[in-house]
């Protein structure tokens, strides 16, 4: 007999000991567990909270990042080296500043040292992307003045420069080797900061940590719009 012939018969007969075993030839599937379709549920609706709303603010401002994009890049395992690694640019308003708030013991001149016992805050200002907006994400700005006597000396001398005029010569922390802008950090004006920034920095002697906006040390300061007043000391003290 031929091989073909063989074969095909022996395919035949696993078949027919298939049907008398009670296999299935065919493939899975069969109607023991058909689908029976459930109503709608009719009884309490859950109380889901509302989605939240997605931040429309970009992350960046031209060639600067917006206070939103630079805290966001801080914040990123995997972006964070991006504002971290080199001198970056935010753009913000000054919403919030410590000038006002500075001791009566520290307003004084450069050369008198504070008397014992006087702990001021190292000078600061906070920038955010709505103007006077305190709620949300904020940038500080240290760096730009040691202390307030500095401050002091600085708003003595650009009390000197006419309206509309710079100085001929800003005032200079010798120490941090920096020149205190012109006009001094205040409320409701729009800057442009360059720096280093990151979750903390060094001043002197003293650490200035912010975990939740970062810190940042300019090296320039550019105003793109002026505040409606000029930074002054709340003190009697000022000059």
């Amino acid at each position: 007999m031929h091989t073909f012939a063989r074969h095909a018969l022996r395919q035949l007969g696993t078949v027919s000991l298939l049907g008398v075993l009670g296999f299935p030839s065919t493939g899975c599937g069969g109607n023991d567990n058909p689908y029976t379709p459930l109503p709608a549920w009719s009884g309490k609706r859950a109380n889901l909270p509302a989605p939240p709303t997605l931040p429309s603010t970009p992350m960046k401002t031209g060639d600067g990042y917006t206070i939103y994009g630079a805290v966001h890049q801080l914040r990123s395992l995997m972006h964070n080296k991006d504002v971290t690694a080199q001198p970056i640019t935010i753009v913000g308003y000054i919403v919030d500043s410590n000038i006002p708030r500075a001791p009566d013991c520290a307003i004084h001149k450069t050369g008198k040292a504070d008397p014992e016992g006087c702990s001021p805050e190292v000078p600061s200002f906070w920038i955010a992307d709505e103007k006077g907006n305190t709620k949300g994400p904020k940038v500080r700005a240290v760096g730009w003045a040691r202390n307030f006597a500095v401050i002091y000396d600085a708003m003595k001398e650009y009390k000197k420069v006419k309206p509309g005029e710079q100085p001929k010569e800003p005032v200079t922390d010798d120490m941090l080797n920096v020149p205190l802008p012109f006009p001094l950090p205040a409320v409701g004006a729009k800057v442009k900061l360059t720096g280093s920034y990151n979750v903390a920095k060094t001043v002197v002697s003293d650490m200035v940590s912010e975990p939740s906006g970062g810190v940042i040390t300019p090296t320039k300061i550019e105003t793109a719009e002026p505040a409606p007043e000029f930074a002054k000391f709340a003190s009697k003290k000022s000059p």
